[in-house]
């Protein structure tokens, strides 16, 4: 009796283990950063709440239900093979909502609330103000000011290939000059969804005089489309590296005895301090609001001066580095924690899928791919010619062709090149900033 009872508890004791072991490792996974025992929780009550018509109208029921449903197609996207390396988070988080909404998966009540939120109470002006300051104002300031003089060449180069190359294949297509370049190829260029695009269609609503949220649907196709092309080309350069030693510095852009001379940190590494990121917050919303101001007296789009602004305060050393640390750190919380959530209100209000299919003919895709073949092809040359190493001056080009911050690590990751970070970011940051600025100006010259 003994042995049996010993056996039945080794037994029951040997199960206890196996089934803590279970719940042990169910509640270690993770959706984002949320333990997933407790996002099924979170996602249910929302969905209840949606259903019995209880969710709030307003911005408490919209981001919970584009957080919810953000947080998990970001973490999906970052997941999946091959889509995690051409923008998968993006690619499922602008998509899947459209879908649903398509096929009206999502009901009224919860339209609403994301409605409420995205619409009345203008998140998505708050959040390009938060994105566009502090990525500037947490700039390397070195960077920023030498910047110009490493990259302005291949940039321009770049650029102006990109422009020429993406009007002509577009004529091929049947495409208008004017439409191929604004909403084509200034897509690509102008340094990702949140520092480009948003800012985008914020100027050329304001120009055009229409929403700005109707720009959305037409312009991100192109942004994805050439982030893919550019980065398989990085690989396709890492390769050729390679093969051809004598073509690359491995992560050294300029050919000089003390390399490159800026790979510093470009970002402001230091502890975070909740109530300058308080600071950070009003001094955004001063820059965008500022942009306004500027936009009645001076007939400029205000995004376009909003960030004119923030490049002067920050190269001539007029903000305190304490309240650059606070913008800049707001600018990181939103951009790692709200970017994904933004990107399924915009999915679902502004990107009906029906338009998206027309937009993105073969042809299309082939214009997409030709700009930032220009934009590499050209970098590789003249960087050639001033004395850079040529495969890693392409790539840096190619980098204005990125999504914003993750189109750098994604193409960088994709060349095994991380250390070219900082001129990346001049690429994609200057060079995109520049691009925006230019594009609603000339889009007001030809309007």
């Amino acid at each position: 009796m003994e042995t049996a009872k010993n056996l039945e508890t080794f037994s029951t004791d040997g199960e206890k283990v196996e089934q803590k072991s279970f719940w042990g490792k169910f509640g270690s996974v993770k959706i984002g950063a949320v333990p997933l025992p407790l996002y099924i929780i979170i996602a249910l009550v929302v969905y209840a709440a949606a259903v019995y018509k209880q969710l709030p109208a307003d911005m408490l029921g919209g981001f919970a239900v584009i957080m919810v449903m953000g947080i998990f197609l970001g973490d999906m996207g970052m997941r999946i093979p091959v889509l995690k390396d051409i923008g998968g988070p993006a690619i499922l988080s602008l998509l899947v909502p459209s879908i649903l909404v398509f096929f009206n998966v999502i009901n009224l009540t919860g339209m609403n609330a994301v409605t409420q939120l995205m619409k009345t109470s203008n998140f998505l002006y708050l959040y390009i103000s938060v994105l566009v300051v502090g990525s500037i104002l947490g700039m390397n300031r070195r960077v920023l000011i030498q910047g110009f003089t490493r990259m302005f060449v291949p940039l321009i180069v770049g650029t102006i290939a990109g422009l020429v190359v993406g009007a002509l294949v577009g004529l091929l297509f049947g495409y208008d000059i004017k439409h191929t370049i604004f909403y084509i190829v200034v897509p690509i260029i102008g340094g990702g969804i949140g520092e480009g695009i948003l800012p985008l269609s914020l100027g050329y609503g304001q120009v055009l005089g229409k929403a700005s949220e109707t720009f959305v649907g037409q312009l991100i196709p192109a942004a994805v489309i050439g982030n893919t092309v550019a980065i398989i080309c990085a690989g396709v350069l890492a390769n050729l590296g390679k093969r051809k030693p004598e073509l690359t510095g491995n992560g050294v852009l300029v050919k000089t005895k003390g390399g490159d001379g800026i790979s510093g940190a470009t970002s402001i590494d230091k502890p975070i301090e909740f109530p300058l990121m308080g600071a950070g917050l009003l001094i955004a919303c001063s820059f965008f609001i500022l942009g306004g101001l500027g936009n009645k007296f001076l007939g400029i789009p205000g995004p376009v001066l909003m960030i004119i602004a923030a490049a002067v305060v920050k190269s001539i050393k007029v903000m305190p580095a304490k309240m650059e640390q606070g913008a800049y750190h707001l600018y990181k919380f939103v951009s790692g924690s709200l970017t994904w959530p933004l990107m399924v209100g915009l999915g679902m209000l502004y990107i009906p899928l029906k338009d998206v299919v027309k937009i993105v003919t073969p042809g299309y895709v082939i214009i997409c791919a030709a700009v930032v073949l220009a934009i590499m092809i050209s970098g590789f040359y003249v960087g050639k010619l001033m004395k850079m190493f040529p495969v890693d001056a392409a790539i840096v080009t190619g980098c204005h062709s990125g999504l914003g911050g993750t189109g750098d690590v994604a193409i960088l990751s994709a060349s095994g090149r991380m250390s070219l970070m900082p001129f990346a970011q001049v690429s994609t940051r200057i060079g995109g900033a520049s691009t925006v600025i230019l594009a609603i100006m000339l889009l007001k010259l030809f309007s």
